[in-house]
């Protein structure tokens, strides 16, 4: 049985689909017994990040790889995903690849997310938007009553197609402080400054304006969180640690006229990976979501109501999202690596990067209701909530969303993190990559975050090297 030619929405009756979901999630006694590692030895439940989902492999492509159950036609499409995820768009109306602009932040998904990671941002490399057709970053704006900016949306396009301008350009500067530890050892922390110059239309000067900036996240194990058992999270969310001011909630929001549970994105201020939103937003590429040009009603729009991606081609960039594998757990049993996960422990880290949690049975469905049983009753690792929590004012950006303050941010899941350096060649962390390393982020925990800290800023220089092994473990 080929189960490639059952991911076809509507063209087999539930019973097969149920059949299939049997065969396939059913015989799960002993869990993982039949998950071997890259070298043909039964892996352990440390080692195995996501269940079958968890993919043996350490090198620059730990986050591009399929799921093992990714074969045959699923394989097919697993490939046409791929491709369009990477592929550049182009400006004009060439059916495979145009549609860009005329307004734009990146000419693909992966400018911004290399080999299904996080780009490089060029805040740094550049001072702010990058010359070369792409960010790495996405700059939300809006005025301080909450509203549009006239002649500007959501977020700010910096790049823009051959005879357009640009929405405007984003630039970042930096104010590095010197810390220390409680053993003396000196750290430093960089606080962001942004501008936004070069404005295409209406000059906003910076008391009008309220901005985010965020860089892209890792795309790791995108199909396990979509198919999370929800009713885990409300769970989880009932639970309140007053001894250290920790309190998680749920990011309800309005997706396709529907109250949802946000599970993406920096503030959870989506329920589905966005992959419409951003061929539409972030790429201009209209789509039957959403039909109008990304730059409609500015003086520079073509008012162009074509139709440039389908809606099958997105699903196949959806589905190339949710089987994407996740990267084996590594050196789990170093004992320098243990000691760290007990003080992750110890330092309450664990009470929002919730190490466990399960998907519900019947896995996940795709934007053209196509369903995925393969992720469905799995016990996975993201070492996340994906709840909201009060990081306080040092990292809020005062950019609500939906039931998300400014001051709140989900909590990032950590599994491939420590893959990041090798996939995408740096170390940048946070919503808008201000960290440079683990420490740093570590360190600008505040907030609900300010606990665990404070324990590690009084660990000995072993001890929170031996938290930093564990991170990079995951």
């Amino acid at each position: 049985m080929n189960p490639g030619r059952f991911l076809q929405s509507g063209s087999f009756p539930l019973l097969l689909v149920f059949i299939l979901s049997t065969i396939i999630v059913g015989c799960r006694d002993n869990e993982y017994s039949d998950i071997l590692t890259s070298g043909g030895s039964v892996a352990s439940p440390e080692q195995l990040s996501a269940g079958n989902s968890t993919i043996f492999t350490s090198t620059s492509k730990a986050y591009d790889t399929p799921a093992n159950w990714v074969t045959g036609e699923l394989m097919e499409r697993f490939l046409k995903g791929d491709q369009l995820y990477d592929s550049p768009r182009v400006s004009g109306s060439d059916p495979a690849n145009g549609g860009l602009g005329p307004v734009y932040a990146g000419y693909s998904c992966g400018s911004c997310h290399s080999d299904a990671g996080r780009t490089k941002p060029s805040l740094f490399s550049s001072g702010g938007s990058g010359p070369y057709g792409f960010s790495s970053f996405l700059t939300f704006i809006r005025s301080t009553h909450g509203q549009n900016l006239r002649q500007y949306g959501r977020v700010l396009h910096d790049q823009a197609i051959y005879g357009k301008v640009p929405e405007g350009k984003l630039h970042a500067t930096y104010t590095e402080t010197e810390y220390s530890f409680a053993d003396g050892e000196k750290y430093s922390l960089l606080k962001p400054h942004y501008e936004i110059t070069d404005w295409y239309a209406d000059s906003i000067t910076a008391d009008q304006l309220v901005m985010s900036v965020r860089t892209p996240l890792r795309h790791v194990g995108l199909g396990l969180i979509m198919a999370v058992d929800q009713n885990e999270i409300k769970q989880l969310a009932t639970i309140q640690y007053p001894a250290y001011g920790i309190s998680g909630k749920i990011n309800w929001v309005q997706e396709r006229n529907v109250k949802v549970m946000g599970l993406t994105g920096h503030k959870a201020q989506h329920g589905d990976l966005t992959v419409e939103l951003g061929f539409s937003s972030d790429l201009g590429v209209t789509n039957d979501r959403y039909p109008h040009e990304v730059a409609e009603g500015q003086s520079q729009s073509d008012g162009n109501t074509d139709i440039q991606i389908t809606t099958e081609e997105m699903a196949d960039v959806d589905f190339y999202l949710h089987a994407l594998g996740v990267p084996a757990r590594r050196s789990v049993n170093n004992s320098v690596v243990q000691q760290g996960k007990e003080l992750f422990n110890t330092a309450k880290c664990n009470l929002c990067h919730t190490p466990t949690l399960h998907t519900r049975q019947g896995g996940g469905e795709l934007i053209d209701g196509s369903r995925l049983p393969w992720l469905g009753k799995q016990v996975f690792h993201p070492y996340s909530d994906f709840l909201l929590h009060d990081m306080g004012p040092e990292l809020g950006d005062d950019y609500s969303q939906f039931d998300a303050t400014g001051d709140e941010w989900r909590s990032t899941p950590l599994w491939g993190i420590g893959l990041q350096e090798v996939v995408n060649g740096h170390s940048y962390f946070l919503h808008d990559g201000r960290a440079r390393n683990y420490v740093e982020a570590i360190m600008w925990h505040g907030g609900e975050g300010d606990v665990s800290r404070q324990i590690f800023k009084k660990m000995t220089k072993d001890d929170r090297e031996a938290l930093i092994m564990f991170l990079r473990s995951l």
